[in-house]
């Protein structure tokens, strides 16, 4: 019976998004994989099943797995690449991933990880492989042809290393004992490309949708946590089960977990025997887990170590152990909170369930589920919103890592604010992590809804932006994820520029319309693996602006937008204003003019690139609409029917939308 519900669950699934999506083919994977976990020696064997169906117009002669663990070994891809950017430096400290250093070189045979193919078959013949690293290389005999469905069958087994980037075992900060993301032979991504079968270097990742039925047996004693739904949960317990049911205790040593996950592009999990489990229910939505490992003894400790301005602001370690299961619990509450907001905003949230795991290494999200290190509702938040972006959407983040990260960024900032104003308490992101951290944001959801003279809710993106910039170590957006020159500008492009990218399109295309881009965008591409030039089709559609321009300057190159007020004057009793175009990079530009009777004026000037206008955005300011600015010309005159006398303030982008490096231009207070 619950097969079958899945099976229809899967077909609905498919069902709600196969409407006004473009014609993309998409590889399709379904996983079944049974794994015994050791807990005494850190390692499993596993059986997978691989149901390949190939729906390109192609003729595939080999295939590709991931083997993400083979990286967790002395010399390895990620650990030279970690050790040569160690020996760089930015704003004073080496530039390696504080988490990794050199800490792989350093491993031990049993604190390494691994991931062995002890058999391989296509159906049900043995096919010869190759390992190269994190790559396993499989060349075919028989061919898969287009449209065909072909099963591969795999037996393996692999050792959790000791928790190093993402995955792993033994976090001495979290105490959790496993942390399984990364962890099973998974099929690279075969698309319009063709075959990506990337390295696992730092980041990121890319994977074909698909059904999975994970089947995991670990000691009694664990729980587990992450993707997918529990089948039996009324054999398992650990809060999974039905409200009423009297939990048997297990007749044997090991537990069997059954989950499936339908139309998911990887599976996560989280084994630990202090984890704690809290539920909530959304009404008509998914239910919220919150897993999180209260080992007692490691809270006490933790508590001692604090540093004295941290220690004061709890009487004593019962105080901290009471504060750390009430930041757990406002995780749940606010997932609650915030999710009408967000299916608002962003597209509804399609699956049953999602899980706020205690794991990992910072803040990692997987499909269903995220792995975060401590209590951080605006982390989690962050997390969660790459349900969106990076589940559902599922951008190829190798090469184009700021439309995960940026957009995700750009959106928590909003859930954040939102959450912010309707709690009353002020969030900030925990200091691990990959990408630049949030500062408190502004307390008021009506700054976020506002434009003229607010609080931007996405200022200190701007202000990442700009000191990448000034550091003179940006790369274009169009950087592979791991050949960034370091883990530096990587962080400021995808999180921080890629955020201002999107806060930016607002400015040119108005507020309101750059809205129901994000959510065309949604409703026409998710699930299908969009890439940069689909979501300007989608904004251009939504606009009617040209917006090539945009991904040219912004994404393609690392020119910089400047513009200036540079003189004034009266001319036959109107005022004539000249501006000038410092930077490289062209932009639509509002003109905010004061006058001294209190009255404003909005002097729109296009971009000529754009071939349209923006809408109005503030109906209780006049505009008039100007001639549009050619990018051949660095300055541009325009008039205003009032004398110059009248003048009181002018101001170039009054919003601060605008990533202008230099706003000490922007604004002229008249003296008179």
């Amino acid at each position: 019976m619950r097969k079958r519900i899945y099976t229809l669950t899967t077909c609905t699934l498919l069902a709600v998004v196969a409407w006004a999506q473009p014609d993309r083919w998409q590889q399709r994977v379904k996983y079944t994989m049974d794994i015994a976990m050791n807990v005494t020696t850190n390692r499993f064997t596993g059986k997978q099943r691989l149901e390949y169906t190939n729906n390109s117009p192609d003729t595939l002669k080999k295939v590709f797995y991931h083997l993400y663990w083979n990286a967790f070994q002395p010399n390895s891809m990620m650990d030279n690449r970690s050790r040569v950017l160690g020996q760089k430096t930015t704003n004073g400290r080496p530039d390696w991933d504080q988490r990794v250093k050199d800490r792989i070189q350093n491993l031990q045979p049993d604190e390494t990880g691994y991931q062995k193919v002890l058999s391989l078959k296509m159906n049900g013949i043995p096919v010869k492989y190759s390992v190269d690293e994190t790559i396993l290389e499989v060349p075919l005999s028989v061919p898969i042809l287009p449209k065909a469905k072909v099963v591969f069958e795999m037996e393996f087994e692999a050792q959790v290393p000791l928790q190093v980037r993402r995955s792993g075992r033994d976090n001495p900060g979290t105490g959790v004992r496993y942390s399984m993301s990364q962890w099973y032979p998974k099929m690279c991504e075969y698309d319009y490309e063709g075959w990506h079968p990337t390295p696992y270097v730092a980041r990121e990742f890319y994977g074909v949708w698909g059904d999975y039925e994970v089947n995991i047996t670990i000691d009694k004693k664990y729980m587990i946590g992450g993707t997918g739904y529990l089948q039996n949960p009324n054999q398992i317990g650990f809060g999974y089960q039905d409200p009423g049911v009297r939990m048997a205790a297990p007749t044997g040593p090991t537990l069997t977990w059954r989950f499936v996950a339908p139309n998911v592009h990887d599976f996560m999990w989280a084994a630990d025997p202090d984890y704690v489990h809290l539920t909530r229910t959304i009404a008509g939505g998914p239910v919220i887990h919150v897993i999180y490992n209260r080992e007692e003894d490691l809270l006490r400790r933790t508590y001692e170590t604090l540093p004295p301005d941290k220690k004061k602001n709890y009487a004593n370690a019962d105080a901290y152990i009471k504060w750390f299961d009430n930041e757990w619990n406002r995780i749940a509450d606010a997932a609650v909170t915030v999710l009408p907001f967000i299916e608002k905003k962003f597209g509804a949230y399609p699956y049953k369930q999602y899980s706020f795991v205690h794991g990992g290494d910072g803040g990692m999200e997987y499909p269903m589920s995220t792995l975060i290190v401590g209590p951080s509702v605006s982390t989690a938040f962050h997390e969660w919103m790459h349900s969106w972006y990076q589940g559902m959407l599922g951008t190829n983040e190798s090469e184009y890592a700021w439309m995960d990260e940026g957009f995700t960024s750009y959106a928590a900032s909003l859930v954040t604010n939102y959450y912010q104003t309707v709690s009353g308490s002020q969030e900030t992101e925990t200091t691990a992590g990959t990408g630049p951290r949030k500062k408190v944001l502004v307390d008021s959801l009506a700054k976020s809804k506002s434009y003229l003279g607010a609080v931007n809710p996405h200022d200190d993106a701007y202000d990442n932006y700009f000191g990448l910039v000034a550091s003179r170590l940006e790369e274009p957006l169009t950087t592979h994820a791991d050949h960034f020159e370091t883990n530096f500008a990587y962080s400021l492009a995808s999180y921080s520029k890629g955020e201002v990218f999107m806060e930016q399109l607002g400015y040119i295309v108005g507020a309101q319309v750059r809205d129901k881009i994000l959510m065309d965008y949604y409703n026409q591409w998710r699930f299908r693996h969009p890439n940069v030039n689909d979501f300007i089709r989608v904004a251009e559609k939504a606009s009617d602006i040209k917006l090539d321009w945009y991904r040219e300057y912004f994404v393609n190159t690392t020119k910089t937008i400047d513009y200036g007020i540079d003189s004034l004057w009266d001319e036959g009793g109107k005022t004539k204003i000249r501006l000038r175009r410092i930077g490289n990079m062209p932009m639509p530009v509002d003109v905010l003019v004061t006058f001294k009777d209190g009255s404003k004026l909005m002097a729109y000037i296009p971009q000529y690139l754009m071939f349209g206008e923006k809408p109005v955005e503030d109906a209780t300011i006049p505009r008039n609409v100007y001639e549009p600015w050619k990018w051949t010309h660095p300055q541009y005159t325009f008039e205003i029917n009032r004398r110059i006398t009248e003048l009181k303030v002018i101001e170039i982008d009054p919003s601060l939308r605008m990533a202008d490096v230099d706003r000490k231009n922007n604004k002229l207070d008249i003296p008179w």
